[in-house]
């Protein structure tokens, strides 16, 4: 069985409570508990949420050894964090780069990500669904 993490970067933990019209009305948690019935016979599905940035860091060093996929939304981060870029890319893990919206329909800020050159593939404006295609390409 594959061991796959979710790693939610800031302010993922308001799914449901924040902006709706970008990131839908469903929260994390009760997302996370739908796919993680349906996979639960390929794959060992864990989530990890945090807001500060070393705390992500923290996470990718542990797993990045011993799990087969990390599919990682860095928020913000994506868009500022050499620190992240830098802990992706020394670990053996693939990682994919998630975002619930596109980047790049948005600020034009949000079209940079210091991530992408780093990971295995980017998934991007497919709402909470663009977690599901990513645990679709490590299956």
């Amino acid at each position: 069985m594959k061991k796959i993490i979710i790693i939610n970067g800031p302010n993922l933990n308001l799914l449901g409570k924040r902006e709706p019209d970008i990131y839908g009305s469903m929260s994390f948690e009760e997302f996370f508990d739908d796919i993680k019935d349906v996979y639960s016979s390929e794959i060992h599905l864990t989530a990890f949420q945090s807001n500060i940035e070393g705390e992500l860091i923290d996470k990718i060093q542990e797993v990045g050894f011993k799990y087969d996929g990390i599919i990682l939304n860095a928020g913000g981060y994506t868009h500022t964090s050499v620190a992240l870029r830098d802990a992706v890319a020394a670990v053996k893990t693939p990682v994919i780069e998630v975002h619930i919206s596109n980047p790049y329909s948005r600020e034009e800020f949000r079209h940079t990500s210091l991530l992408s050159g780093v990971c295995k593939g980017i998934i991007a404006g497919f709402g909470l669904e663009s977690y599901v295609l990513a645990l679709d390409s490590f299956l």
